[in-house]
C-alpha cells in the first residue's frame, strides 16, 4: 500500500504514448527501447505494455526484467542501439541537444511528496544541518516528506524549488534523510498538501532540468534513482 505522507512516483500513462509515439518518429519502424535498470525506474510491466501496443516488440534488458516483458510480448535483444529515454520518458532535452523548433515531451514521472507540518520561522533562525540557510525575516516553513535516502540528492538544498497548491516554494537548507524543508512565506499551505518535486502538468513540470543543473547529475540517472527506490502509481 501506498503511503498517503511518503514519497513517491507517480507515471503518466498518456505521457507515456506520447513519448513512445516520438520515440517511434525518431527511431523508425526498427526502434528498439532500453528498457535496462527497470526501464529506468518507470517499471518494465508499464513500458513494455506501452511499447507493444504501439508496435515495439524488441527491447534491451537486464536480466530480471526478460521475463516480465516477455509476458507482455517483447523480444530481449543484445544491447543495440537504443531510443533516447529522453524521448521515451520524457526527460529534460537540455542535456542531449533539442533539435530547434521540436516540442517538448511531456516528463512520464512525477515526484511526489506531502507536507508534514508548517511552523514559524523567525528572522535570524536556521534550518537543517548546519544551517546553511539563515531566515532574513520572519516567514513560515513547510516539513516536506522525501530526503536524499529516497533519492533527493542533497545537492539540491537552497537551489530548487517544489509545487504546492500550483505555485512554487524554494528548499531551504540541506536535504534531509527523509524530508527536506521549504520557504512558504505566508501562502496558503496545509499538512497533508501535495508537494510536486517536478513532473505534471503545473509550474514544476521541467524542474527535472534544474535537478541536473544543482546535483551534477542526468536527468536518466536521477529518475532512475529514485523510480527504483520509491513505490510508483499509475494515473491515465
Amino acid at each position: 500500500m501506498i503511503s498517503p505522507t511518503g514519497p513517491r512516483v507517480r507515471l503518466s500513462r498518456s505521457a507515456l504514448v506520447e513519448g513512445v509515439s516520438r520515440a517511434l518518429e525518431a527511431g523508425g519502424a526498427d526502434a528498439v527501447a532500453d528498457l535496462r535498470r527497470d526501464a529506468y525506474g518507470h517499471g518494465v510491466s508499464l513500458v513494455a505494455d506501452v511499447l507493444v501496443e504501439s508496435g515495439v516488440r524488441a527491447a534491451c534488458l537486464d536480466p530480471e526484467g526478460t521475463e516480465v516483458a516477455s509476458a507482455a510480448g517483447m523480444a530481449a535483444v543484445p544491447d543495440p542501439p537504443t531510443v533516447d529515454p529522453v524521448l521515451l520518458f520524457g526527460l529534460p532535452r537540455a542535456s542531449t541537444g533539442a533539435v530547434a523548433g521540436s516540442q517538448p515531451v511531456r516528463p512520464v514521472m512525477s515526484l511526489i511528496g506531502s507536507v508534514l507540518s508548517v511552523k514559524a520561522l523567525r528572522a535570524g533562525e536556521g534550518v537543517s544541518y548546519n544551517y546553511t540557510h539563515i531566515a532574513h525575516q520572519d516567514t513560515r516553513i513547510a516539513l516536506v516528506s522525501g530526503g536524499f535516502g529516497q533519492g533527493v540528492a542533497r545537492a539540491l538544498g537552497n537551489q530548487v524549488s517544489v509545487e504546492i497548491r500550483g505555485a512554487l516554494y524554494p528548499i531551504v537548507g540541506r536535504v534531509a534523510m527523509d524530508v527536506c524543508v521549504v520557504d512558504i512565506g505566508d501562502a496558503d499551505v496545509a499538512r497533508s498538501d501535495e508537494v510536486i518535486y517536478f513532473g505534471g502538468e503545473g509550474p514544476a513540470g521541467p524542474a527535472l532540468a534544474t535537478w541536473e543543473a544543482a546535483s551534477g547529475l542526468t536527468a536518466a540517472e536521477l529518475v532512475c534513482a529514485l523510480g527504483l527506490r520509491l513505490p510508483r502509481e499509475v494515473i491515465a
